[in-house]
């Protein structure tokens, strides 16, 4: 009798399924979570760097009707952009609010201590905030309109008061005591300057310097006066904030006088400054007094500023503006910033940056003739004075010097003697011109990426396929792990070496570093020829697959004789300074953080991700094709170069460019290694700064919501399209390798 066999159950093991379906869905979340983050961090680079490359925008918000019967020679307003004041032309100073529900309301006059009739007037540069009264007997008052902060009731109030740069004391610029005409001045420290025309048409440049009197404690003025020769009639004059040039617009030349000793005012430079079939109608200064801008009635405004020529330093026109044309064109520049605007008799504002070469707007604020302007010092605001009317304007112009083309191609800056690529965020001085150019910083990328990769490739990809093809199973089960744990190193910590005793160190014994990147392939290559014409006696001692211990003692030796020669070779070959000899005879600079420090540190760092990677992809060859191979007749090396790296190909490669994308975002090792100098320069010897690297050092100091703020986050969005450029490339190639030999 035959027992009946159990019939296999087709039921479900729910248990089973369940376990399969929840894996299932938390890999799948887990990788969908893993796209909305990157997609996430995405847009909200986006968020932050598009407002840099909004357009500025001019919104009128008032017109005040001017109840006061008087001709204005000037008008400012205060930082708050609460109250506006107008300078009349009897001395008198009248202040009105701008701003809230007593807006257009005329709050006070205060009256300028005058000795004299008003005969000119003249505004100092914008961040000064000072003004000047020429007057008939050649004297000159400086006068700066000034608020008093008070919070009577918690309510914050704005007292109206004048101030005297010199305590009212009136500098006499003519001794003849002519009547001024035309003048400009400089109140900066103890220093006063004032170059003016008197009515018997003589230029006089006066300097008033304050001393005090050791015995009384008095301060006294030493003045000292020239007379300057000017060929022609005197259409404007300018001062710059320093005093140490003066500019005579003279018809269409302009007078440019190196001004900085009084008694030695020379004629620096004559420039024939107009236009082809224009005239010069206007003249002014930027912020910084660096650049001198010139007005045509054909609507062209250029900029000039000195550069290096064979003649020494000279001003040359660097760049021009097409602005509309008209007779009246006058030009303003903001405190700051390289922004400069146009009014003309039209009642058009033009908005211009210089050095990105922006038209920032255009448009028309009034039906008259704009006659005076002013714009706040937070440049959030600007005045127009229109007959009787007085406009106020609200400006929107948060990052003028951002463009792509200041952010990716060449600019000439101002005092540079030709366009550059020019990364230099921040400056001791407040009229320092920030320079945002990328090009320097993501060529510095590349270059610590490509010296490392130089140096790490080589061997990591080396150490792989021995460790995986040739290597004995018990020494690879010891070498690979270490090899990994490298990989968990603080990257601090090799910056920290790299900077403080890798760096020292090869700039003290930099021939002993050459000669062992030089010498210690050619001594493993010697050693194994050699050890094939040992007899094999000698040669089956040591067990296959244990050959790389014998070159431990080989890597020592020649690291011995490298640095035991270094003295002699810098000695024999170079004078017994490298260095010296590197920068005099070959012109080279030598950093002591430099490219060869990178790359030998970062190239350490990314060893053991290219290793690992590739040293799986090769053991992961199945071993039929190989032993077939073999089987076949091929030798070893046979069968590693045309079957098992050829299937390996793929992982191979992303190896590469997994180390490759370690390399680009490393920022600690770059931070502490380099010496963090924005120079473009493929010199070994010199130093860089990445993306990475310059993220890391500017963002704790940037001003959140400024310029340099938002194009800190465009470089770290620079830098993730790197990182996605590499990856999307990689893996399209290692899939086109898998196709191709997927089938061996």
């Amino acid at each position: 009798m035959t027992s009946n066999p159990q019939k296999p159950s087709f039921k479900t093991d729910r248990s089973r399924l369940f376990k399969d379906r929840f894996a299932q869905f938390g890999i799948t979340a887990g990788g969908v979570m893993v796209l909305v983050a990157l997609l996430l961090i995405f847009f909200y680079l986006l968020y932050v760097v598009q407002p840099i490359f909004e357009s500025a925008k001019v919104e009128k918000r008032i017109d005040i009707q001017l109840t006061q019967d008087k001709t204005y020679l000037g008008v400012g307003v205060e930082e708050q952009t609460e109250i506006a004041y107008l300078l009349g032309s009897q001395g008198s100073v009248d202040y009105y609010q701008i701003k809230g529900e007593n807006a257009g309301k005329l709050l006070d006059t205060l009256d300028v201590e005058l000795d004299g009739n008003v005969t000119a007037f003249a505004e100092s540069a914008p961040f000064l905030g000072q003004y000047a009264f020429g007057l008939d007997n050649g004297q000159v008052q400086l006068v700066k309109p000034m608020f008093t902060v008070s919070f009577p009731g918690n309510q914050r109030v704005l007292t109206p008061r004048l101030s005297y740069p010199l305590n009212a004391k009136q500098l006499i610029v003519d001794e003849q005591g002519q009547a001024i005409r035309k003048f400009a001045f400089s109140h900066f420290e103890d220093k006063t300057a004032v170059v003016a025309q008197t009515a018997d048409k003589r230029v006089i440049f006066a300097s008033f310097v304050a001393e005090e009197n050791m015995f009384t404690g008095e301060v006294e003025w030493a003045v000292e006066r020239t007379e300057l020769d000017i060929d022609g009639r005197v259409d404007e004059l300018l001062i710059s904030p320093d005093t140490s040039r003066t500019f005579v617009r003279s018809a269409n030349q302009v007078y440019v006088f190196d001004s900085r000793y009084a008694s030695e005012v020379e004629l620096f430079q004559l420039l024939a400054a107009n236009e082809e079939n224009a005239n010069l109608v206007d003249m002014n200064l930027l912020a910084g007094a660096n650049s001198l801008m010139l007005a045509n009635d054909n609507g062209e405004v250029s900029q000039w500023f000195e550069v290096n020529t064979d003649d020494g330093r000279q001003f040359a026109k660097i760049r021009s503006f097409e602005t509309p044309k008209s007779k009246q064109v006058k030009l303003f520049s903001e405190y700051y910033r390289r922004t400069f605007f146009t009014t003309n008799e039209n009642g058009q504002l033009g908005l211009y940056y210089t050095t990105s070469e922006a038209h920032l707007w255009q448009g028309k604020i009034t039906d008259k003739a704009v006659q005076k302007f002013a714009v706040a010092p937070r440049a959030n605001a600007a005045l127009l004075l229109a007959d009787d009317t007085l406009t106020v304007v609200e400006l929107h112009n948060e990052h003028p010097e951002v463009t792509w083309s200041a952010l990716w191609q060449e600019v000439w800056y101002e005092g540079y003697p030709e366009p550059a690529y020019t990364w230099q965020s921040t400056s001791a001085s407040d009229d320092f011109e920030s320079k945002f150019s990328l090009v320097p910083i993501s060529f510095g990328t590349i270059k610590a990426a490509l010296y490392a990769m130089l140096f790490a490739v080589p061997i990591a990809l080396a150490s792989a396929i021995y460790t995986a093809y040739f290597m004995s199973s018990e020494l690879r089960r010891v070498v690979k792990p270490t090899v990994e744990i490298m990989e968990a190193l603080p990257t601090v910590i090799l910056g920290f070496l790299a900077g403080l005793w890798l760096a020292p160190l090869i700039e003290t014994h930099l021939p002993a570093v050459v000669a062992l990147l030089v010498l210690l392939p050619i001594a493993m290559i010697a050693t194994a020829f050699g050890w094939t014409k040992l007899p094999a006696k000698v040669r089956h001692v040591v067990p296959e697959g244990w050959h790389s211990i014998l070159l431990i003692p080989v890597v020592l030796i020649v690291g011995w004789i490298s640095f035991a020669m270094s003295a002699g070779i810098e000695s024999w070959l170079f004078g017994g300074n490298v260095r010296q000899y590197l920068t005099n005879e070959l012109g080279l600079t030598f950093d002591q953080r430099n490219s060869l420090v990178v790359g030998i540190a970062m190239g350490f760092a990314v060893i053991p991700t290219i290793f690992s990677i590739a040293e799986d992809a090769v053991f992961s060859v199945p071993k039929h094709l190989s032993n077939g191979s073999l089987a076949l007749g091929a030798t070893q090396w046979q069968t590693l170069v045309r079957v098992v790296l050829l299937t390996a190909s793929p992982g191979i490669f992303s190896a590469v460019m997994m180390g490759l994308g370690r390399a680009v975002g490393e920022t600690m090792i770059v931070l502490m290694a380099t010496g963090n100098t924005p120079i473009m320069d493929w010199s070994i010897f010199q130093g860089m700064r990445t993306l990475a690297a310059n993220i890391a050092v500017e963002m704790p100091e940037s001003e959140v919501g400024s310029s340099h703020y938002r194009i800190l986050f465009l470089a770290a969005f620079v830098l993730f399209i790197f990182t996605f450029v590499f990856n999307t490339v990689a893996e399209f190639v290692r899939q086109q390798l898998r196709e191709k030999y997927s089938s061996m």
